[in-house]
């Protein structure tokens, strides 16, 4: 049981544990249009003692064409020993951070559970967050931690494979934004549409318009009904890749839900043979 931070931590907090050598914070800033900006922009500053975590290089393996999706889920392993090397063991509280609405964090949230580290914790608002409150980022080079101990355990998630994915007793449940999930715009992958039979929740709607996360409340009210139609029926999320699906996640987490299980390689997976009648796609548009 962990006895640390698992699903959100304020800015508030990490200031006073910043010189804490037991937590360990990540930025996880990442552009989909230039994916070297992240690490530009950390490199030119960040929230201090923080590491880099890249999304393609750290958080994903490679795409394999015709047979992955556009984030597959990294080597466990390899992430294994990256944990290590940005200073985790396990007893570390990680903090994951970006300049976004927190997907990016949020991947490295679920993949810490995917590893069976629960201690982990994404910046409520994040780096904007951060710079709202006039909170101190350091400019000169990044810091080096020692290694760490980490040692994976026993996964706190579950990963739904394709072939597993219209089982009669899951429910699947979008991230993407509506217009995504009807099939009216499809800006990324090569067909349009959702998974037969899959409800949708944009993963924005879990968040103020500051960019924090709504209260316990709020998202109770809002996945509860969703929980509700699911019936008996094990909830598996999906997005595009991977990533906003775990936003989600952590919002079912934090609003003390179970948020069930992922299916990693979502919808760019689902399509990524586009003429296989076995994966169907839905639509909701003409």
């Amino acid at each position: 049981m962990a006895t640390g931070l698992t699903t959100l931590v304020s800015v508030e907090e990490l200031k006073a544990q910043l010189t804490n050598p037991d937590w360990v914070v990540i930025d996880c800033r990442f552009s989909l249009a230039d994916t070297s900006q992240g690490e530009n922009h950390f490199a030119l500053s960040r929230i201090p003692g923080a590491q880099y975590a890249h999304l393609d290089k750290h958080l994903s393996s490679p795409i394999i064409p015709g047979s992955t999706g556009r984030h597959p889920l990294p080597d466990s392993q390899t992430l294994e020993a990256q944990f290590r090397q940005w200073g985790i063991s396990n007893h570390s509280q990680i903090v994951a951070y970006d300049d976004k609405p927190g997907a990016i964090a949020a991947r490295l949230w679920w993949l810490s559970r995917w590893l069976g580290h629960e201690s982990c914790a994404v910046l409520n608002g994040g780096l904007a967050a951060w710079k709202q409150a006039d909170l101190p980022l350091e400019t000169e080079s990044p810091t080096t931690r020692a290694n760490g101990t980490f040692q994976s355990k026993d996964a706190l998630t579950q990963v739904i494979e394709k072939p597993d994915v219209l089982n009669e007793d899951l429910c699947l449940l979008d991230a993407r934004e509506a217009e995504r999930y009807r099939g009216e715009k499809e800006p990324i992958d090569p067909v349009a549409g959702h998974i037969p039979g899959a409800l949708n929740a944009p993963f924005m709607e879990n968040l103020n318009a500051d960019g924090t996360f709504k209260s316990v409340t709020e998202l109770q009210n809002r996945f509860d009904p969703i929980l509700a139609k699911s019936g008996d029926k094990s909830l598996v999320h999906y997005c595009g890749s991977g990533v906003t699906a775990a936003h989600n996640m952590l919002a079912m987490a934090h609003a003390q839900r179970d948020p069930g299980a992922m299916y990693a390689g979502s919808f760019s997976e689902w399509v990524c043979e586009p003429d296989n009648d076995a994966f169907p796609v839905a639509r909701l548009v003409d």
